[in-house]
This record gives structure tokens, sequence and C-alpha cells, in this order.
């Protein structure tokens, strides 16, 4: 081995000391992230639900309501889309005013449904996520496949759903969605884990622009928490009388 190629061997090393060093830094923000989003979005519904005045707001204005929801739309857009013309603070912002305003729209749910169900379905899914996701951080299978077809099944879901709301309204059908939104969520938390961790293993370094993927990537678990909490809330939460 010459000097060159040894140097460049040194390099290499040093390349991946440095990735296993930042790699878990990383993975804690997206974690940590997620988790403070969840906190954020349920403080705000429970506020929310519990103020006359603020529930008045939201659901006794359809434009109200409407804004909310365009704006959540818009929010993700521009978190996911523009990632990397933003920065990471602006980053930050956004996913924080995110979780706020789905807090805003999923206030309902402490109207709806007893406190106690709500607790319970919250740790399941807490206890699915966690289950799902070290699957998907451990597993040496390529989830690449399964990704693929379960946002396919996402996209059916959803126009499944929308065709439900507005023609067939079929209280049985829903139940049925309810449970594929769950199989699909339940997939999708252990493929966006594996996909996240992938991605950040590839980070030589800790820098901003690896940061605002780690938070991408905590906005891909939140998504997958909240949507797999609101599918095992329609089945097995209780409603008040």
């Amino acid at each position: 081995m010459n000097y060159n190629e040894f140097e460049r061997a040194i390099s290499s090393s040093e390349r991946q000391l440095s990735m296993s060093e930042d790699f878990p830094v990383l993975m804690r923000k997206v974690y940590v992230w997620m988790t403070l989003a969840l906190a954020l979005t349920g403080l705000t519904a429970y506020g929310i639900a519990t103020s006359p005045g603020a529930l008045q707001l939201v659901y006794g204005n359809q434009m109200v309501m409407w804004g909310l929801i365009i704006a959540e739309f818009v929010l993700v857009f521009a978190v996911s889309a523009a990632i990397n013309r933003l920065s990471l603070t602006t980053a930050t912002f956004l996913f924080v005013l995110y979780s706020v305003i789905n807090g805003a729209t999923l206030s309902y749910i402490f109207i709806l449904y007893t406190a106690s169900s709500i607790s319970n379905v919250f740790f399941i899914t807490a206890g699915t996520f966690a289950v799902m996701a070290f699957v998907g951080y451990t597993t040496k299978a390529d989830l690449t496949s399964l990704g693929k077809i379960l946002l396919m099944g996402l996209i059916g879901i959803i126009i499944a759903t929308l065709v439900n709301v507005f023609f067939i309204k079929s209280s049985g059908f829903d139940l049925i969605l309810s449970y594929a939104g769950v199989i699909i969520f339940v997939g999708l938390v252990a493929y966006d884990s594996q996909k996240i961790k992938e991605m950040l293993m590839a980070a030589p370094d800790a820098s901003e622009g690896y940061q605002k993927l780690a938070l991408l990537g905590a906005l891909s678990l939140y998504l997958d928490f909240i949507n797999l909490f609101i599918y095992l809330l329609r089945i097995f939460g209780d409603r008040r009388e």
C-alpha cells in the first residue's frame, strides 16, 4: 500500500467513525422532535376541548375549520418540499405550528370519546408503534417494496374514506376502513423507521442539512403515530353517552 492509498484508508476510517458518532445524535433528534410534537398536539387538543369559547371558534365556523385543514396540508407540503430552502429554525417552527394546528382539528376526540378510552388507545398505539419501529430499525429485510404497496394502499384508503363520507355513509364500511388503516400504518411505521435509519446512517456529520433530514423523519413518524392512533380509536374507543 502506497502513501496515497494509506491516506485514503485513514480518511475513510475517520469518516466511518464520524458517522458512528453522529448517527445516534441524529436519531435521538428524530424521536425527541416527534415526542415534543405529539405532546403539543395532545395539549392543544385537550385545551381546546375544555374551553367552550375555543370549541365554538374552531367548530362553530366552517371557514375556520376549513382554514385549519388547508393550513395543515400547506405546512406539510412546505416542510417536505421546501426543506432544502428552509433554515432549520424555520422548518422546526413550521413543524411546531403544524402540530398545534393538528391538535386543534383533533380536539373533537375529547368530545366524542371517554377520557379513559383515549388513554387506553394512546398506550396501545405507543406500544404498537414502539414494536414496529424496533422491527423496522433492526430488520435486515429490505422494506422498500412493502413501503410502495402501503403507500398505494394509503391512497386507496383516502379515496374510499371520501366516498364513504359523501356518498355511502356506512358505519360498517367505516369500521372496515379503520382496520385497513391500522394495518397500513403499522406497516408504515416499520418502513419509515428503516428509511430514516438508512438515510441518517449515510450522514457524514450532524450539520444543519442532516438535522433537517432528521426533522423530516420526525414528521413522518409523527404522522404515522397520529393516524394509527385515530384508526385504533375508531375501533376501540368508547363514545360518550
